[in-house]
């Protein structure tokens, strides 16, 4: 679920629109997930910039295993220490993780992912680790084709 409460399943919900997806499932990694949501933000949803992008944006901290039990405190933080604008684009996940870890190659515990996903949410992009200038140009032209 947002942060707002609203559930969100990825891709069924996103059909039709490219979709930006951040995803951390380690505390570690989630400084540098950080790093993206302004820039991504600002870039592809405020609707500010010389183009105009038609995109979904999810940030999505995992909680898995043991840490599941943590989510409603870290859930409360977040909603602390977040713009209100934020709260549709942050989702919480809490479950299995085995599946996703396999199926997205998610390798480096303490480094985030994010992905594109085109129309019909087949994955076009995928990098990790901080945000860099070249990684949103290379969002930006896949987004742009």
């Amino acid at each position: 679920t947002t942060l707002d409460e609203k559930p969100v399943t990825i891709p069924k919900d996103c059909a039709g629109k490219f979709t930006l997806i951040g995803l951390a499932y380690s505390s570690k990694a989630e400084d540098d997930l950080h790093t993206w949501v302004n820039p991504v933000y600002d870039k592809f949803i405020s609707k500010t910039g010389l183009i105009d992008y038609d995109v979904n944006m999810y940030f999505i901290p995992m909680f898995t295993g043991a840490n599941q039990i943590t989510e409603a405190n870290a859930k409360k933080k977040m909603k602390e220490n977040t713009a209100k604008e934020f709260y549709p684009f942050i989702v919480c996940y809490r479950g299995e993780f085995k599946k996703y870890k396999e199926a997205l190659e998610l390798k480096e515990k303490d480094k985030p992912y994010f992905f594109i996903l085109d129309e019909k949410g087949k994955i076009k992009y995928s990098t990790s680790g901080e945000c860099s200038d070249e990684k949103i140009e290379a969002i930006e032209d896949i987004l742009s084709e």
